[in-house]
């Protein structure tokens, strides 16, 4: 911070290499990296691949957490998980959006009804203004039993899908819209949209898409954009049925899942279209970065499970991490990087201070190529990536865990090559040497060799650094909590309870 105590003014700010007066942060939950085109040119994410083409893509980005309320922390608060309290949310963090708040900055924030991004747990702290759209989920009876029943929307689709692709035939439309936006994909879109056009420069903009998270719903059309066009939305009727009632899942359905995750991923992509058409419309997309990362990845039975549960394999903690910054060359930056980096970084590009208390680095740096960024074959970086979930008795265990007191702690640290994961409660340890084994099915930890032994202890007393230091917090906020006579986190409302049970979080 200055001197005078006085935040700088963004609009104030430097007028160097990469400096913008806007910035526009987009999150995708459950968005693996091998979803999009940048990381896998078998994939069909054209807004995304621009995005990539004219900017940075940084190819070994790492999520923080195997899940929206384990990530998000480092994304809009850049400091892990449970670094206040043992429990989830940044109540008592100093985000993003509070720190550009305070420097002058207007701020958006619009989240497609994803619960644990809500005031229950601080998110819209910093915001001017704030949506998360829960409550439209549960506004009827209707609503909310679709939302939580997909094999039911699936059939509704696939009986008026003939009848509204004629009808958009007739309009001269693109049946682009799901039968029930129950991810609020255009009600974000709006939202969004509606923000750009009012706000007074410099601005931040977050928003936050859902589609991508299960269950899969994509429109007929983007079905058709990533398969074969012969099943389209029978696919989704198949896979929902059996995944519902607990039927095996074979290949066939694997398939499904995938092209119906696949598919999603390509709504999303061409809502991000409309977003950044939305800039240009309003005349500030030449002076607006936009970056684009997932919040966690998607597991397709890499290691036995669909969705996302409690573990930090790969499938579930590397993410696209895509950044378009006016005036800046880009490229691709091979060294790891963590998400904590983002609000260091969007600071750094709006000419703010960062505050002290975030644990990223900015990486404009390597957005503009300079010396000190990531380069090809060098050697790791000095601080490995951080991740962290919590385990109780059963991976798909209901309540999925929300404080370090519901489980067994796990902790991963990763750099360019290798991942090291830990039960730190059970002291079970398991190592992996990425370019050589991708999936991480091979542990390296048992009967380990001079090299492998080398990492894990290298690795090791990181893990036991930040466990130790989530444990003193937690149990610090625990006895402050106790003080005050409270008895742990607060009920969540009927309405948000709904939308996390329609999301699978009971």
């Amino acid at each position: 911070m200055t001197s005078d105590s006085s935040p700088p003014s963004a609009a104030d700010a430097p007028d160097e290499k990469g400096t913008v007066s806007n910035v526009v942060l987009v999150t995708v939950d459950s968005l693996r990296a091998d979803a999009v085109s940048p990381y896998d040119s078998e994939r069909h994410s054209p807004v995304i691949d621009g995005l990539a083409n004219g900017g940075t893509v940084f190819d070994r980005a790492f999520a923080t957490g195997n899940w929206t309320p384990f990530s998000f922390p480092s994304i809009l608060a850049s400091e892990p998980v449970f670094a206040r309290t043992g429990e989830i949310g940044v109540d008592e963090s100093v985000t993003i959006a509070e720190a550009l708040s305070d420097a002058g900055v207007a701020t958006g924030g619009f989240n497609a009804a994803n619960g644990f991004l809500t005031d229950h747990w601080g998110y819209p702290d910093g915001f001017d203004e704030f949506e998360p759209f829960v409550t439209s989920v549960g506004s009827s009876v209707y609503s909310r039993y679709l939302a939580a029943h997909p094999t039911v929307e699936a059939w509704i689709q696939l009986a008026t899908s003939p009848v509204r692709r004629l009808g958009s035939k007739l309009r001269g439309d693109s049946d682009d819209r799901p039968f029930l936006d129950a991810s609020r994909m255009f009600d974000v879109e709006d939202a969004a949209t509606d923000f750009v056009d009012n706000a007074d420069e410099p601005f931040f903009l977050w928003v936050h898409y859902m589609d991508t998270h299960t269950p899969y719903v994509p429109a007929p059309r983007y079905i058709r954009e990533v398969s074969d066009g012969i099943v389209g939305t029978h696919q989704m009727l198949h896979a929902h049925a059996r995944t519902s009632l607990g039927l095996e899942v074979g290949e066939r359905t694997l398939r499904e899942l995938r092209t119906l995750y696949q598919a999603t991923v390509r709504q999303v992509d061409a809502s991000v279209g409309r977003l950044l058409d939305s800039l240009d419309a309003a005349g500030v997309a030449d002076d607006t970065a936009v970056l684009l990362a997932g919040d966690h990845g998607e597991e397709f039975q890499e290691h036995g499970h669909l969705a996302h549960y409690p573990k930090l394999y790969d499938e579930l903690i590397h993410v696209p991490f895509v950044a378009d910054v006016p005036g800046l060359d880009g490229g691709r930056v091979d060294g790891h990087v963590g998400l904590d980096d983002i609000p260091p970084t969007v600071a750094d590009l709006l000419g703010v201070d960062p505050a002290p208390e975030w644990h990223g680095d900015s990486l404009l740096p390597a957005l503009r190529g300079e010396e000190d960024a990531p380069e090809p074959d060098t050697e790791p970086a000095a601080d490995p990536v951080v991740s962290v979930t919590v385990r109780g008795e059963d991976v798909t265990q209901q309540p999925i865990p929300r404080s370090l007191s519901d489980g067994d702690l796990f902790v991963s640290t990763r750099d360019d090559d290798w991942t090291y994961i830990e039960n730190v409660d059970a002291g079970e340890r398991e190592l992996y040497h990425r370019p050589s084994d991708p999936t991480q099915q091979e542990n390296l930890a048992v009967d380990s060799d001079d090299r492998e032994q080398a990492v894990i202890d290298r690795f090791a007393p990181v893990v036991d650094a930040h466990a130790e230091l989530l444990r003193e917090r937690g149990a610090a906020a625990e006895a402050a909590a106790a003080e005050r006579g409270e008895d742990g986190d607060e009920a969540v409302d009927e309405d948000l309870e709904a939308r996390l049970e329609a999301l699978g979080y009971k």
